[in-house]
């Protein structure tokens, strides 16, 4: 792998465009290079284009307010000749998103997506480092479709079940057959603030659109195996899910129930849980936390306001497992939404695939 590399954020001027930013001034590998966005944003400075709209708790990064923001479907060339990838959080129709995201690819300029445009092409990787790193072989079978030597599209996964799938991972050798996932939702998920979203305040908002299908389907793809040319999805463990909007900033926090054949003590999965490494542990990329799930004793956690920016926002919290009179077993989890589960999920795998040599 290079010592580093030149990277551009498509989308930079929306939530987890600015999160990549905020991510990515200090990052060891990556030299943000490019910004580009709508063509309302294009040709003005990232502070003009952003103007009241910064959403994050830091700063704008210095070194990227007068960067000059680039037209995303316009200078697909340009930026491809300036860069090594892109990262992409666009706001657009989903078919837009595809055509978009191959253009980039076409271009020779290889894609780490936050859009769920992708999640089901059969060949491109849905990838959560520490579960199916494995799944970035598929890479060279969708540059062949593509006809590219470097280009290619890689997802992350929707945020609702990054805090879910990572705990039932562990345990799937038990043959875990139902899952019920009743996720509460951060509303930056949404794209908002508290300012932006006073009908959330005092509420709670039974319905996401899409998401309940996503957290039942998605994680099929991740536990799937590559096979001729493209990802074949698990047929186990039957997802359902129930997804709801809560006033809280960052973190989802999901209610979790799962039967299995094999059922092994509390003490077991707890142990399980936390001696749990996956790739990002093993090759210690910058962006891994070093525990990647961790339990809490206390009846009273995880909560989102203390444990959702554990381990730099990018550890998973567990809590409350306990037996269940219709499951066999029932427990509480929490990730942070925008950095393990979007823009920090996205470099985290970007940095799988510079050390796995994907990007070179």
């Amino acid at each position: 792998m290079k010592e580093k590399y030149n990277v551009g954020i498509i989308g930079a001027t929306g939530m987890v465009g600015q999160r990549f930013a905020t991510l990515l001034e200090n990052h060891p590998w990556f030299d943000v290079k490019v910004l580009a966005a709508s063509p309302r944003s294009a040709g003005k400075t990232y502070k003009e284009a952003v103007g009241r709209r910064w959403a994050m708790q830091s700063d704008m990064p210095k070194s990227m307010e007068n960067m000059i923001i680039m037209d995303a479907s316009k200078d697909i060339d340009k930026i491809a000749s300036q860069v090594d990838f892109v990262f992409c959080a666009v706001d657009m129709k989903k078919e837009e998103i595809r055509a978009l995201e191959e253009q980039y690819a076409k271009a020779e300029c290889p894609v780490i997506s936050n859009n769920s445009a992708h999640r089901f092409t059969p060949d491109v990787p849905m990838i959560i480092p520490e579960i199916n790193a494995g799944h970035a072989v598929i890479i060279e079978s969708q540059r062949k479709r593509l006809g590219t030597k470097r280009g290619f599209v890689a997802v992350k996964s929707n945020c609702s079940l990054q805090s879910y799938v990572p705990a039932i991972h562990p345990l799937m050798d038990l043959n875990i057959t139902k899952v019920l996932a009743c996720t509460y939702q951060a509303i930056s998920g949404a794209g908002k603030t508290f300012e932006t979203f006073p009908d959330i305040i005092d509420n709670v908002i039974p319905f996401i659109g899409g998401e309940e299908e996503k957290s039942e389907q998605e994680p099929l793809k991740i536990w799937g195996k590559v096979e001729d040319g493209k990802i074949i999805n698990a047929s186990t463990p039957s997802i359902t899910s129930q997804c709801l909007r809560v006033p809280v900033s960052d973190g989802h926090t999901a209610a979790v129930f799962v039967s299995m054949d094999k059922k092994i003590s509390k003490d077991e999965i707890i142990e399980r849980w936390v001696n749990y490494k996956g790739r990002a542990q093993e090759l210690q990329l910058p962006s891994a936390p070093k525990q990647f799930l961790h339990y809490f004793y206390e009846d009273n956690r995880p909560q989102a306001k203390l444990d959702r920016n554990l381990e730099n926002g990018m550890a998973v919290s567990i809590g409350r497992l306990r037996e269940d009179s219709q499951y066999d077993y029932k427990f509480v989890c929490l990730s942070h939404n925008t950095l393990r589960g979007a823009a920090g999920g996205a470099v985290l795998m970007a940095e799988l695939l510079c050390k796995e040599g994907y990007l070179d």
